[in-house]
């Protein structure tokens, strides 16, 4: 095909080739799956959306996931479940996600009710219902949500759907005009990966950068969110590349106070923490 061949000439120079074995010509009304996405071409409009394949292996996440907490309190099957729904649906809040978190959710919850009936399995399902699902979720009138007050389980269908910005295409960063445009995307960078309220507003007066390095505190620490099981770990804090920095260490009577706390990098706060004890261990041994 004339498309391909252009490509193959465009990336030649590039030193990049297409691997002929995993690389398909297809009309995008037959749609295709690629990264966990479906492209494809619906009544004459491109809608992208979570693959099939993708949803069936969310599905058997959650039920392994289940199977293996059959006998585990019901705080930690949440704590074991929240991170990966979370991240799922932070995954593909891009696209047209919808339909597909309500069928995950829909799954979620017969999963959790065989859960729950297998535990107890002498007892009616309204006795059930009501030591497992309530009005956990602040603001929210569902009372099907699985888990305690304390710790209850996040819902695909809760993320909303935020659409991609994509940049202008004559806008670059080493633009002193578009100084304005490039920090408010930095602040939304921050804002998309569901950070609470307290380091938003630490992201905005910061304008989204590291104080320690002068990068943005997103990319500039390589965090790369494209991908499911990332996503995941980042709402675990085992990936957290963002850190909440007291100026003044709480060991040494510093507060939480605003003006005591900046968002820096997590490397950069290991080397900041690093220089201070050897700071403290040069001045105890010359006191």
């Amino acid at each position: 095909m004339k498309a391909k061949q252009d490509l193959a000439a465009w990336l030649e120079p590039r030193g990049l080739s297409f691997n002929e074995e995993k690389t398909r010509v297809v009309h995008l009304s037959n749609g295709v799956d690629f990264l966990g996405f479906n492209v494809g071409r619906f009544r004459e409009k491109l809608i992208i959306k979570p693959s099939r394949d993708a949803l069936q292996r969310a599905r058997k996440r959650i039920g392994t996931t289940a199977r293996e907490n059959s006998g585990s309190p019901t705080e930690n099957l949440v704590r074991t479940l929240s991170p990966f729904v979370r991240g799922w649906s932070t995954y593909y809040r891009t696209v047209c996600s919808k339909e597909t978190f309500n069928l995950l959710d829909a799954h979620t919850f017969e999963i959790l009710k065989r859960w729950a009936m297998r535990r107890h399995r002498r007892k009616p399902w309204g006795w059930i219902k009501r030591r497992y699902w309530g009005k956990f979720q602040p603001g929210r009138s569902s009372k099907w949500v699985f888990g305690t007050p304390e710790h209850y389980l996040q819902q695909a269908s809760w993320m909303p759907i935020q659409r991609h910005t994509l940049v202008k295409d004559d806008a670059s960063p080493d633009d002193p005009e578009l100084e304005e445009y490039w920090r408010n995307r930095r602040r939304k960078r921050v804002q998309a990966v569901g950070e609470p309220k307290k380091i938003l507003s630490l992201a905005y007066r910061q304008q989204g950068l590291c104080p320690r390095c002068g990068l943005d505190l997103i990319d500039g620490a390589g965090f790369d969110p494209d991908d499911v099981q990332d996503w995941a770990k980042w709402f675990t804090g085992s990936l957290r590349a963002i850190h909440v920095h007291h100026l003044t260490y709480r060991s040494k009577g510093g507060s939480d106070h605003p003006s005591n706390l900046e968002l820096i990098h997590t490397a950069c706060h290991r080397q900041v923490h690093a220089g201070d004890r050897k700071r403290d261990t040069q001045q105890a041994a010359t006191g």
